[in-house]
């Protein structure tokens, strides 16, 4: 195996560059799609405030951790594991992530590509102009070509900004990407905001409706918080590894968790006041998925005036909430091929991309010509969901907090967390406390109920 001394790695060049990537990962297709349907249906501002406080007490701490493990190791998630744990089975932990990263991005780049052709439908007037968007979401997907078209596509766009490196690449894209996605989300709010009947749908949203609460909808808070951040992935823990020493992360960490938490309330304000202005569909009758952006969605845009000019930046903004994700998720499996097994990153981005391509492939397919192919009664596409995001990401979230609060330890979290003592602050032995007694169990509560109650993640 071949390590790559971390003076002669690449990093960020800026703090601001730091949230950008960081919050670019974080911030993705779930925001927009599931983030506004699940509070609706669960109580509105009673899953807010659910929400925001396992952030703040659970989803922060969790994120620390791998922050904590990459910088001090300055390695990927495989690397880090075999420095800070030597001669332990520790680094199959980081061997998890990246495998969860491939399945992740093998699955969420053909939903990517459908952003894509969405952009496309609605750019040459065709989305606004078809009466039955559930057909037209079928026909769509269900075709051997276009999808994969669009994916490779998609694919291509990842890899290249991957290929130009964590500085010039992940980090320049991502300042350019996220203040153009907050300023895109900003414009369609104002326009959902402003809509005739819109007020009913803010009421919703944002009044408390405790009725609604109960040990399923905190789960699903618990679990829309831990894992709305990117964790359990090897996403934070490689990025970590490209933060500079002199950098604040408790700060940095609380930081991108306002604005991955800001980003998911601003699009439930975009998504959440136009169904009410305009769709004939109940919110309590929709599933938070594809179906919302892809079906409903275009259906309240053709309603709308000027429903055109915002079906095209809708789609937009969408295609780049998917782009920061997804460059998040290369870099994880790039950034292994490149330091344990000493590719340049030209040829790793390349056989990275390929070789998840091909898996993505299979997965596109699911909803074609291999529709009839399943394993445990899911398609390929429905089972590489499943074990990622109900078992994969929720075991290595597990498993990095009880690394960090039980073999890492006290000393050495501390140590890399307020950089060597420079940084005092009472908050740094209440998070790892919470790191180490209560985040294993929280997390451990949902990696157990993620298995049972379908949508929990």
């Amino acid at each position: 195996m071949a390590n790559i001394p971390s003076g002669n790695r690449d990093s960020f060049g800026s703090k601001f560059g730091v949230i950008a990537a960081a919050a670019g990962s974080a911030v993705g297709l779930g925001n927009i799609w599931r983030f506004p349907l699940v509070t609706t249906q669960n109580g509105g501002g009673a899953f807010l405030i659910l929400y925001i406080s396992f952030i703040v007490f659970i989803g922060i701490p969790v994120m620390l951790s791998e922050f904590s493990i990459g910088r001090r190791a300055q390695l990927n998630a495989f690397g880090s594991f075999k420095k800070l744990a030597p001669k332990t089975p520790w680094y199959l932990v980081g061997f998890l992530g990246i495998l969860t990263a491939f399945a992740i991005l093998s699955f969420y780049s053909a939903v990517a590509g459908w952003t894509l052709e969405y952009l496309v439908q609605a750019i040459s007037g065709k989305l606004l102009h078809t009466d039955d968007y559930v057909k037209n979401f079928a026909d769509f997907s269900t075709d051997v070509y276009r999808p994969l078209i669009w994916q490779m596509v998609f694919m291509f766009l990842t890899a290249i900004v991957v290929y130009a490196g964590v500085k010039k690449g992940i980090e320049k894209f991502t300042k350019i990407l996220m203040p153009v996605l907050v300023i895109l989300i900003g414009v369609v709010v104002v326009r959902s905001v402003s809509l005739p009947g819109a007020a009913e749908g803010i009421k919703y949203l944002f009044v408390p409706d405790w009725s609604a609460v109960n040990f399923k909808t905190v789960l699903m808070a618990l679990g829309q918080a831990a894992f709305s951040l990117s964790i359990g992935m090897g996403t934070l823990i490689t990025y970590g590894s490209y933060i500079q020493k002199d950098n604040h992360l408790l700060r940095t960490s609380s930081q991108v968790a306002l604005a991955d938490t800001s980003i998911a309330i601003l699009s439930s304000l975009m998504v959440i006041p136009a169904i009410f202005a305009f769709s004939s569909v109940s919110i309590d009758q929709m599933s938070p998925g594809p179906g919302l952006v892809f079906e409903v969605l275009p259906a309240v845009f053709k309603a709308m005036p000027g429903g055109v000019i915002f079906a095209v930046v809708f789609f937009f903004l969408l295609a780049v909430a998917a782009l920061t994700s997804t460059i998040s998720v290369l870099e994880v499996v790039v950034a292994y091929l490149k330091e344990e097994l000493g590719m340049t990153r030209g040829k790793a981005t390349i056989i990275a991309s390929v070789s998840i391509s091909v898996l993505g492939v299979l997965a596109t397919l699911s909803f074609s010509s291999l529709s009839g192919f399943h394993i445990f009664g899911l398609n390929i596409f429905d089972l590489l969901n499943f074990a990622s995001a109900n078992i994969m990401l929720t075991f290595g979230a597990l498993f990095i907090v009880v690394f960090v609060g039980w073999k890492l330890g006290k000393s050495n979290f501390l140590d890399e967390i307020s950089n060597k003592g420079e940084i005092k602050s009472v908050l740094h032995k209440i998070v790892f406390f919470i790191i180490r007694y209560i985040a294993p169990v929280a997390i451990g509560i949902i990696a157990v109920a993620a298995l049972f109650i379908k949508g929990l993640t």
